[in-house]
């Protein structure tokens, strides 16, 4: 345009006539993207968190402060080419039965055990306990056997914390079937629940715990040795029950749900308390 005007001596005017455009598009100046700011928060989301999906980046962005849409979440999302491949998995049709809802902590527990690997192809093993009303994460376990004995232990030390469950509902596995679990259970007047052999879905909770340990962390980490191992697990489990909101939990994180649980039953046994005073 420049060259038109300048050489041939012709108007905006009338070169623009030539060219069958319009003068607006020589005096039109981009706009700044209104986007931006959101962007840079996707991006530093999913930089700390690669594996996480839109739904819980949407989540984080509004816990932040962030008053987003969902759906503009995910189209910035994936026009940043980060949206996560799915591999869709053939499910067999089988009639649901809903699980049991449980209304307080240390009601249940239920545990189960991962296996990964470190950089030098040692085998590690990792006990994952969780509460399955409030899905905190209560230890993850790190280390390259866990007999019965040390399963016992660790229980042990959860519930110098925080208090006897009623209930630990377990696959059967050799560590949790063998005799010195079972007699520990018995003397600390729990009830030791199985699932069926061949069904894990019959501890849902924690298989599902298990899935997101695996996907964002286990994944997506090289462990060098057995403390770096421990130290990354324990990091990521503290942003689990800290930081990740749960849609389980109605956009609660694990811990943030405990608090509501407890404050609420507090409240409701003051009234009860004075009724039996008095």
């Amino acid at each position: 345009m420049e060259f038109l005007t300048e050489a041939h001596r012709l108007s905006q005017r009338r070169a623009c006539e030539l060219l069958q455009t319009r003068r607006s598009w020589l005096r039109y100046t981009p706009r700044e993207d209104p986007n931006q700011l959101l962007r840079e928060a996707i991006q530093q989301l999913a930089a700390k968190r690669p594996r996480l999906g839109y739904r819980q980046i949407c989540a984080r962005l509004r816990r932040g402060g962030w008053s987003v849409n969902h759906k503009r979440v995910w189209r910035l999302y994936k026009a940043m080419g980060l949206n996560l491949r799915v591999k869709l998995r053939r499910r067999l049709q089988r009639q649901h039965r809903p699980m049991q809802q449980w209304s307080a902590p240390n009601q249940e527990w239920c545990l189960d055990f991962m296996h990964d690997s470190l950089s030098n192809g040692r085998r590690i093993r990792i006990l994952t306990v969780l509460d399955s009303c409030t899905r905190e994460c209560l230890a993850t376990e790190v280390a390259s056997s866990l007999s019965g004995v040390r399963v016992t232990r660790i229980l042990q030390g959860i519930m110098a914390q925080r208090g006897k469950p009623q209930v630990l509902r377990s696959d059967n596995g050799p560590e949790f079937t063998c005799g010195h679990y079972r007699q520990w259970c018995e003397q600390q007047g729990i009830r030791a629940d199985y699932i069926q052999p061949g069904k894990p879905m019959q501890n849902a909770r924690i298989e599902s715990f298990n899935g997101r340990l695996r996907d964002e962390c286990l994944n997506s980490s090289w462990f060098y040795n057995l403390a770096h191992a421990r130290l990354h697990i324990s990091s990521w489990r503290d942003d689990y029950n800290r930081e990740r909101p749960h849609s389980a939990l109605g956009g609660l994180t694990p811990l943030e749900f405990a608090a509501a649980l407890t404050s609420t039953c507090s409240s409701l046994a003051e009234p009860l308390k004075s009724v039996l005073q008095g």
